[in-house]
Order: structure tokens, then sequence, then C-alpha cells
């Protein structure tokens, strides 16, 4: 499990694709002292696992599946989020995270406004209905509240169903690799696990109660 809250960056090392998997290795900002084979970081959202590492960068390895369903941001050099998994009895400064992609979404545009940034978002359709104003959200590994949301029960007439805005401060783009977003770039979307077990218990019993 993870919080959302980026602890440092890291470039894009070494990235090798072998029948569809890739084997990435990861250049943190200040490598980790303590790190384990084994443990969980979650790479622009992503979570993954440390198969070895060097006191400069450690290895990953992503399977077809995973890198099908994540945003094209394995590129040498290429800047992305890292955060270690959460340990119990820490702060829970962002949210509850799996670090489990369930979909891309598309920058559509980025606006400045009065010292921040507004960022609009358009998600895959079968994520339209996780987005709920005041929510939480992760992209790219990072815990952000949506502030405005199209279609039902939204706050935006003017946004589709699965479309939503972003409000981020400076400092949110100067410690992450948001700083790099652009219209057009694809992003990793992770929504509130909470919504996700909601909807499946209330599936479960409509068959149920049907089948009865």
């Amino acid at each position: 499990m993870f919080t959302g809250i980026i602890e440092q960056t890291g470039r894009v090392s070494r990235a090798i694709e072998d029948g569809g998997n890739l084997r990435l290795t990861v250049a943190p900002q200040q490598m980790w002292t303590d790190v384990e084979l084994g443990e969980s970081v979650a790479v622009n959202g992503a979570c993954l696992t440390v198969t070895e590492w060097t006191a400069q960068d450690f290895t990953v390895e992503l399977s077809r599946e995973t890198v099908a369903k994540t945003a094209p941001c394995y590129t040498v050099g290429a800047l992305v989020n890292l955060e270690r998994a959460m340990r119990l009895g820490a702060r829970v400064g962002g949210h509850l995270v799996s670090g489990h992609v369930d979909g891309t979404g598309e920058i559509v545009s980025i606006d400045a406004q009065g010292g921040a940034y507004v960022i609009r978002v358009r998600a895959p359709r079968s994520l339209a209905g996780y987005l709920v104003p005041k929510g939480s959200i992760t992209v790219d590994g990072v815990s952000l509240t949506l502030v405005d949301v199209g279609g039902p029960a939204g706050s935006r007439p003017d946004l589709a169903p699965h479309e939503f805005t972003l409000w981020l401060v400076p400092h949110t783009l100067q410690v992450t690799s948001l700083q790099h977003w652009k219209a057009g770039d694809s992003v990793n979307l992770e929504a509130d696990q909470l919504a996700k077990y909601v909807e499946r218990l209330l599936a479960v019993r409509e068959l149920q109660e049907v089948g009865a």
C-alpha cells in the first residue's frame, strides 16, 4: 500500500524489452540505503517489485500486462515519481493507494491561474463513475483532489462525465514529474479503492438477489 505522497523523483537509466516484458532500472535522486529484495516501489503510480539494486539505482520488471495498461513513461532519461510502500503507524498524508493502475488518461489542458495550475484530464469512460467532486484520485502516483467533475452529480456541465480538473500548486510541480506535463500526455490513473469495493459489493449482492 502507498499514500500517493511522492518521496522523490528518479531517472530511468536503462530499459530492456524482452518479449513484451520490460526490465527497468531507475536511479533515484538519492538511493535508499535500506532497500530490500522483493519490496514494492510505486513508479509513476504502478506498484513494482525490486529485483536487484546497487548503491546508485534499483531494477524492477514489468510484465506485458503492466506495460500495456500503463502510460508510456519508461524511456531512458524519463523523470518518474517514486514512493516506497507505506509503514504501518505512519501518517497517511494522501489517501490509501494500491499502486494498481486502473487505466490511463490524457492531459487535455494546463492553465496558469493565480499562483496555481488548473489541469483538465480526460479519463477512460469506464472510470467516470469513480470521479467525485472533492474526492481522491492518484495521477502518476500522486494523491490529488478532484476539483470539478462532469456528468451526473458533477460540478461543471461543460465537462464530459469522464473529465475532471485538478488544481496544482507550484510546489507539487517542483517535486514531482508533473512539472513536465503537457497537453496530450498520457498519465496513470488509480481511482479511490473504497468506490471500487462498494461497486463490487452491490453488483454481487444484486446478482445474488436475482439468483434467489
